[in-house]
């Protein structure tokens, strides 16, 4: 339960010719962008230019590394090894860092995306190879995971500041997890059904699920899908509807302020080695 949290969207998920999202709308609205590094969405020039946007709008940027998987935009479940996992992790938050300085800010969090996100909230090895990923990376930077999910277990392990993250757009099973894109109901098209739901989850810290029964859970940041159809209607519904609430939206670099000073490492499991070094 909180009075405040953070908004955050999946954005830069153009890539060639082909155009989605309303980026540069929606961030007007948001705290946090989470931006496609390439994998699953996104390109170069488009990362760029998302990064370029989201600094000059003073939005949190973090990286979102997918599967290598262009075809199925990453949400398509893939046999993938814990190290296979780490490998592309490092790899997209490089990539998509070395913009971020380019143009002289700093990166603030990393959300993995669709499938390599899923896997990892009820995968352990997966979870702890993404958050060692992002530690080797840099220790400072905030890991987003399912509420409650391994992902934020694992980061909290490795030391790294974690956020707990709810979905305005989709809808829960009673263990906690996303009802499967497949499955029907499995998306929330109804911007006033979404932002009360979100309003739940922030100021109560539950949220109902899809057999009418309560799952609790911690709400730090917010999801919006940047490739739905009604992403700019529910990014204008909840920055307006949080606040009457009594809901301070900011980003999440700014509610964890602090910077990281290496206290932690020498707190941290014993029996957790970074995976660049074994």
């Amino acid at each position: 339960m909180s009075d405040q949290v953070d908004l955050n969207c999946d954005l830069g998920e153009s890539f060639g010719a082909y155009t989605m999202g309303n980026d540069e709308e929606i961030l007007d609205l948001i705290t946090s962008a989470n931006v496609a590094c390439g994998f699953h969405a996104g390109d170069p020039s488009v990362m760029k230019k998302t990064v370029r946007m989201a600094l000059q709008k003073g939005v949190g940027i973090g990286a979102h590394p997918g599967t290598p998987d262009l075809a199925g935009f990453g949400r398509r479940t893939m046999a993938i090894s814990a190290e296979e996992a780490y490998d592309l992790t490092l790899y997209q938050i490089g990539a998509l860092d070395a913009f971020v300085r380019a143009e002289g800010g700093e990166m603030q969090h990393v959300k993995a995306h669709g499938a390599l996100y899923n896997m990892a909230a009820k995968d352990a090895s997966l979870a702890e190879a993404i958050a060692e990923a992002v530690y080797a990376a840099n220790p400072e930077l905030i890991l987003f995971g399912l509420s409650g999910s391994e992902l934020v277990r694992a980061g909290e392990k490795i030391g790294l500041r974690t956020a707990n993250e709810v979905f305005s757009d989709r809808t829960y099973q009673p263990d906690g997890t996303l009802t499967n894109r497949r499955e029907p109901n499995a998306l929330i098209t109804d911007p006033d059904l979404a932002a009360n739901q979100v309003v739940r989850m922030v100021k109560e810290g539950k949220v109902q699920t899809a057999d009418q029964t309560d799952f609790a859970l911690c709400a730090d940041t917010v999801c919006i899908h940047g490739d739905g159809a009604a992403a700019l209607e529910f990014a204008r519904r909840l920055k307006d509807r949080l606040p009457e609430e009594g809901v301070k939206v900011e980003k999440i670099g700014s509610r964890f302020s602090r910077k990281w000073t290496g206290s932690r490492k020498g707190e941290r499991e014993t029996d957790v080695t970074h995976r660049g070094n074994r």
